[in-house]
């Protein structure tokens, strides 16, 4: 049903996306047949909605650690999506993420499908460093469903 968000078994070789990883879970929408690709589709998720204020609220929490906060880190090659890199990208599949010194992290996301109904899977995959990015990725848990389907849920309220 277009605009369902479900948890999927993700469908990423973590070898090659992020080599290590301790944690990959995945989530699907339908989104009929809109016409997007993986950076629309990117882009619709992480700059509509209310998270802003989780993200000022993490910065200002982990900023004392010593960790990256928004805008910080190297030039990506695909430029920025919010806070977010992009390291690579294809019009069927966006890589982004970074690497800090608790815990490295990657969105993938993928469009599949045909014309008349198309899907988009975001894939989140962490390999955690030490005890830091451990109890960081802990912390943050009881969270990543909730935000990831929301964020999600806006794929799909452009086209509908």
């Amino acid at each position: 049903m277009i605009g369902t968000v479900r948890e999927v078994t993700p469908n990423v070789d973590a070898g090659t996306v992020l080599t290590g990883a301790q944690f990959i879970d995945a989530f699907r929408v339908e989104v009929g047949a809109a016409a997007l690709n993986a950076r629309e589709a990117c882009t619709r998720m992480v700059l509509h909605g209310p998270r802003w204020a989780l993200l000022r609220l993490r910065n200002i929490l982990v900023r004392p650690f010593g960790l990256k906060t928004s805008g910080e880190g190297a030039p990506a090659p695909g430029g920025l999506i919010g806070l977010f890199p992009v390291l690579s990208e294809t019009p069927e599949r966006l890589v982004a993420g970074f690497d800090d010194s608790h815990l490295d992290f990657r969105i993938v996301v993928d469009i599949s499908g045909n014309a008349a109904s198309r899907q988009v899977t975001s894939t989140t995959l962490v390999r955690t460093h030490n005890l830091l990015g451990r109890t960081y990725l802990a912390l943050i848990m009881p969270f990543h469903k909730l935000v990831v389907r929301n964020m999600m849920g806006r794929i799909v309220e452009p086209v509908r």
